[in-house]
């Protein structure tokens, strides 16, 4: 794995956070590089992880950078891009990978996926999907030449002993009926109101918005009803631990 080398970045990428960034410039540095989608669930549920690693390690010497992909028409909006990198408080440089470039260079397979490159710019892990926090960490000092505790798992089902039962699939559309799940999520688009089991929400931005949030895994029936000027695009399920 430590032969594969660090794709050069594309010239001509729109950026949050920085000026435009290349590859070479970050040689001698270990670099994490997350792929991500404000529109999908699974890439908000791991930003916590990556904001914090952020913050503990930029000074030891990490570069993380973000790539945001587009999985939806909402999130193809580059403007919507830079105010979602505002809104959820990200602070390291983001590309803004809205033709799919730095993906196909990487060969990517799904959201979100982790890449940590050592400091030759040479693949050290890598990872898709949620999971497997405290082994990323564990990466990131080892190529500094730190050690600390990990951070501890942001929910319960992120701890690597936790039973988790198979969730619903994800749904298109303003998806109403039974589902399995931890939680229950719908990418939108607005603004209006969207009224989830009775209850009335506000859309005030485009995303993937948390519609019923569950202590375990359960079975349930979500009524969602979506207002004028709303588009719900996908409704998503995420695990719940089995109790």
């Amino acid at each position: 794995m430590d032969t594969i080398v660090a794709p050069a970045l594309p010239r001509g990428l729109e950026w949050a956070n920085t000026a435009p960034l290349g590859m070479d410039e970050l040689i001698g540095h270990p670099v994490l590089v997350e792929f991500w989608d404000f529109c999908r669930v699974n890439s908000l549920r791991t930003l916590p992880y990556l904001r914090e690693w952020h913050a503990r390690y930029e000074s030891e010497g990490l570069a993380v950078i973000g790539v945001h992909s587009p999985g939806f028409p909402p999130s193809r909006d580059e403007r919507a891009v830079h105010e979602a990198v505002a809104r959820l408080q990200v602070r390291y440089p983001v590309a803004i990978d809205s033709r799919l470039e730095v993906w196909h260079l990487y060969e990517n397979r799904g959201w979100p996926a982790r890449y940590l490159w050592d400091e030759r710019g040479h693949l050290h892990e890598f990872h898709y999907g949620e999971g497997a926090y405290a082994d990323t960490e564990r990466a990131i000092q080892g190529l500094l030449g730190v050690e600390r505790e990990p951070l501890a798992p942001v929910r319960p089902e992120d701890d690597p002993r936790a039973e988790l039962a198979p969730q619903s699939a994800d749904r298109p559309g303003a998806y109403s009926g039974p589902y399995e799940a931890g939680g229950v999520w719908a990418v939108l688009a607005g603004p209006g109101t969207v009224t989830v089991n009775g209850q009335r929400r506000a859309v005030e931005h485009p995303g993937c918005h948390p519609l019923v949030r569950h202590e375990a895994h359960t079975r349930a029936v979500l009524d969602l009803q979506v207002g004028n000027g709303v588009t719900c695009h996908a409704v998503c399920f995420t695990p719940g631990i089995v109790r």
